[in-house]
């Protein structure tokens, strides 16, 4: 189940939001709760935790002493990389401003008296039907997180990755770029299953685009690019491409 969160310190507003997406919801049969409807925005962060993948309308305007709405989005996006956000405003000229702060919202909502609910409504209904087309998709692509930019990159664009230098980070390679992220091997190699092969503590290569193995050198060529392959490399690699060995 997905949760919704609604942070707007209008309370007629966050009423009647929080009614229309219930409404929805219920009609709709959606997998998805209004786990939260808050005035500020320390009661929504505690509410959010972290790590869940969630959807949030949030009041641009908010006034809650430190917090205003896109303060409040950005360390949402901290905390849920692969979150929604949707933004609620009096003023559809504050929209260019979520660009500033890196915040990738999914819709705008300008608030329109009676209106406003039926627009939370729709916007709903598409953010369902993306995180539908999502799921369908999701096997094909690999989400990661670099300095406040999240990035979506296509598995069958992977060479391998490769520890970094810094402690806990990874090196992402396709063969035109390279990107460092928060992870580890040992995490990437449960998440993306035997389409990749650890051939090395340092080094996760995609199984397909291996070129050419060296056994006597203990090496192996990703994408022209030279990988180190050790003993227990050599096993997987026997496994799980036994005409390479």
């Amino acid at each position: 189940m997905i949760g919704i969160y609604l942070c707007d310190d209008e309370d007629i507003v966050r009423h009647q939001i929080q009614a229309a997406l219930e409404q929805k919801i219920l009609i709709e049969n959606y997998d998805m709760k209004v786990v939260c409807s808050a005035a500020g925005a320390r009661e929504l962060l505690n509410a959010a935790g972290e790590g869940k993948q969630g959807i949030y309308f949030l009041d641009v305007e908010l006034k809650d002493g430190e917090w205003d709405g896109f303060r409040l989005g950005k360390e949402l996006r901290r905390r849920d990389p692969h979150g929604t956000l949707v933004y609620i405003t009096g003023y559809g000229d504050l929209v260019w401003r979520t660009f500033q702060y890196h915040l990738e919202a999914f819709d705008y909502i300008v608030k329109q008296q009676s209106q406003t609910g039926a627009s939370a409504a729709r916007c709903l209904e598409e953010i369902h039907t993306h995180l539908l087309e999502q799921r369908r998709t999701s096997e094909e692509m690999f989400t990661l997180r670099t300095g406040d930019m999240v990035r979506h990159i296509p598995l069958r664009d992977i060479l391998f990755f490769e520890t970094a230098s810094i402690p806990h980070h990874v090196l992402l390679h396709t063969s035109k770029s390279r990107m460092d992220f928060l992870s580890s091997l040992g995490e990437l190699e449960v998440q993306l299953g035997d389409r990749f092969i650890r051939t090395h503590r340092s080094y996760l290569v995609a199984a397909e685009r291996i070129e050419a193995v060296d056994l006597k050198h203990s090496k192996l060529w990703v994408g022209s690019r030279e990988c180190l392959l050790s003993r227990a490399g050599k096993s997987k690699l026997h496994k799980a491409l036994p005409h390479f060995i």
